[in-house]
């Protein structure tokens, strides 16, 4: 069975930084494209950050930029996303999603999901 676990969401306040981790099991990440999305509530779920498996390269939204960097440790068979100088917003659930073989998009269907990690940035 098939399994990604999100973790590393909380409560920070603005400016600090936050890293959010998406273990695997079942499956070996590096032979995925690893995407992450977040959802506020009444809000669509929206693309993140990406990494994808041919050559690694990283992806990010424009506001993601410069604060985000996404990584793989494939002996932890994990993805990390460190979220730096993070900025007020609505609270919102981070997803981590997995396409097998394939180069990063946000607009395609994804094979695994995760649960998600709550993620908070307020003083």
């Amino acid at each position: 069975q098939v399994q990604l676990v999100e973790s590393g969401g909380g409560l920070v306040q603005p400016g600090g930084s936050l890293r959010l981790s998406c273990s695997a099991s079942g499956i070996t990440l590096d032979y995925y494209a690893i995407a992450w999305f977040r959802q506020a509530p009444g809000n669509e779920r929206e693309g993140v950050s990406c990494i994808s498996t041919y050559d690694g390269s990283a992806y990010y939204t424009d506001s993601g930029k410069g604060r985000l960097a996404i990584s793989r440790d494939s002996a932890k068979n994990t993805v990390f996303l460190q979220m730096n100088n993070l900025i007020p917003e609505e609270p919102a659930v981070y997803y981590c999603a997995a396409i097998f073989g394939y180069h990063c998009s946000f607009y395609v269907e994804y094979d695994y999901w995760g649960q998600g990690t709550q993620v908070t940035v307020s003083s």
